[in-house]
This record gives C-alpha cells, structure tokens and sequence, in this order.
C-alpha cells in the first residue's frame, strides 16, 4: 500500500483499480475518463473499490457520496478523494 502522500490522488486511485482489475483477472487498460463498469467491474467490485479507495487515502467516504457516479471512473474518484481530504 502507498504511503499518504507519495503520489497524486489520481495516480493512487489508478493505482487501485489496476490492482482490483488484475485480481479478477481483467486486462483491459483503463485511462483517467473510461467508465469502469465498462472495463468489466461488477456492482459487488465497485463495494471493493470503495474500501480499497478509504484504505489508501485512510479515509472513510460518507454515505451519501457512495453513489455510482462519484466511482465511474478513476477520474471522478479522484475528485471525491480530492474533495474530501480537502474537508478534512
């Protein structure tokens, strides 16, 4: 796991997903827009993410922001993670 700070937020998102897409044996390479439901992420991958998106930036991502258009794409995670490290 990346230490806080050692990297951008969309680097350390991206980073995430490749490491999701590798474990259920998803190839495809994913650019910071590309959706990734279409890459081959199930509803059930997409609760994974968002764990493994609050355990890399040791965050807890609120209930209300859990909704699928803020973990469409690595992109748009990057936003959240950014917003809510801002709030912090």
């Amino acid at each position: 796991m990346a230490t806080l700070n050692s990297g951008s937020p969309e680097t350390r998102v991206a980073g995430v997903v490749q490491r999701l897409l590798t474990e259920r044996s998803l190839s495809a390479a994913i650019q910071p827009a590309d959706d990734l439901r279409a890459a081959g992420l199930t509803s059930l991958d997409m609760i994974s993410l968002v764990l493994a998106v609050e355990a890399e930036f040791g965050l807890l991502v609120p209930e209300t922001q859990i909704k699928p258009e803020n973990f469409q794409s690595v992109m748009a995670i990057s936003s959240l993670v950014s917003a809510l490290l801002a709030a912090a």
